[in-house]
């Protein structure tokens, strides 16, 4: 837990430290800043905020926001059955999709068990954040 915490807080400095010296960050940046918050309140059992940094979080019915939060805490257990935990979620990398309208974010996963995955995660901007597809 210390761990993602101590990611997190290094990426979101790093964004700041941007920002303080004047210079605005890239929506690549942005984009991959958001997609790493999101995911590490995932993992800290966070389920609401994990919900909220979706787009279409505000418009959804309170009966399907309460099966994606089902989902969500059944995709942390079963992560944790198959790889002893997720270590960390670190963003890598980002691109514009110009055709879809929408940021590629790249998160690198890696878990307890020392095995790594890329997952893919779609973002778009409404009213000046990054938001989950």
């Amino acid at each position: 837990m210390k761990k993602r915490f101590f990611i997190g807080l290094m990426g979101l400095l790093g964004l700041i430290s941007l920002m303080a010296c004047g210079e605005e960050p890239t929506p690549e940046d942005a984009a991959m800043a958001s997609a790493q918050q999101s995911y590490e309140s995932l993992l800290e059992g966070d389920y609401e905020s994990f919900l909220a940094g979706r787009a279409d979080a505000e418009q959804m019915p309170a009966s399907y926001r309460e099966q994606l939060i089902t989902t969500y805490k059944q995709f942390i257990v079963q992560h944790k059955e198959e790889h002893g935990d997720i270590a960390s979620i670190t963003a890598s990398r980002a691109q514009m999709d110009s055709t879809l309208q929408l940021m590629q974010v790249f998160l690198m996963v890696c878990y307890a068990d020392s095995t790594l995955e890329e997952v893919l995660v779609p973002m778009v901007e409404r009213n000046g954040e990054w938001k989950m597809k």
